[in-house]
């Protein structure tokens, strides 16, 4: 069970290929990935492939997709495939349910840079999906169980989730990088 706490800025789709097939585009796949803009165009400059694959006989809607923000799914288990990171979302569950995981996107105006490849920048349960980069942009989508962390320029960011509805969690800085 996974929760959705944000989407990376690329987004692809795939179509059954009949033309003729009236259930086309219910059957549509949908990939959601990392992304940084370049001359005001969301463009991949993966560093990490990977992506999060959704189905919209799962219950996705790719017309609202910030409705899917906070809703839990079952998925399948992580895996590489073709030398690309997956997860694959199967469905929408009707109710929440405490997840195993979150989808989480770090981006530097939200949590600082990240020094992905460097010694200690995330909890060892922590998987990254997909990561991006280019110059100073960063975008980094990562599979995260409750309380783990990354470690960022400005600190480490630790995966909080509320009291009251388990199945929301939020990057909290719980402590300060030290200069």
């Amino acid at each position: 069970m996974v929760t959705v706490t944000g989407f990376g800025s690329a987004w692809r789709r795939r179509f059954h290929k009949n033309q003729d097939d009236p259930h086309r585009f219910a059957h549509g796949v949908y990939y959601n990935t990392t992304g940084v803009e370049i001359a005001g165009t969301i463009r991949q400059r993966p560093k990490i492939t990977g992506y999060a694959r959704f189905h919209a006989c799962g219950g996705f809607d790719p017309h609202h997709p910030s409705r899917m923000i906070g809703r839990v799914f079952e998925c399948a288990d992580p895996c590489v495939w073709q030398g690309d990171n997956k997860l694959l979302f199967k469905h929408c569950l009707r109710r929440p349910e405490r997840p195993d995981g979150f989808l989480v996107i770090a981006r530097p105006e939200l949590t600082g840079r990240l020094t992905v490849g460097g010694t200690s920048w995330r909890s060892a349960d922590t998987w990254l999906i997909a990561f991006s980069e280019c110059g100073s942009q960063q975008e980094a989508m990562l599979l995260m169980p409750a309380h783990t962390w990354i470690q960022t320029e400005l600190g480490r960011f630790v995966l909080e989730p509320k009291a009251s509805r388990p199945w929301m969690a939020r990057l909290v800085l719980t402590s300060v990088q030290q200069e």
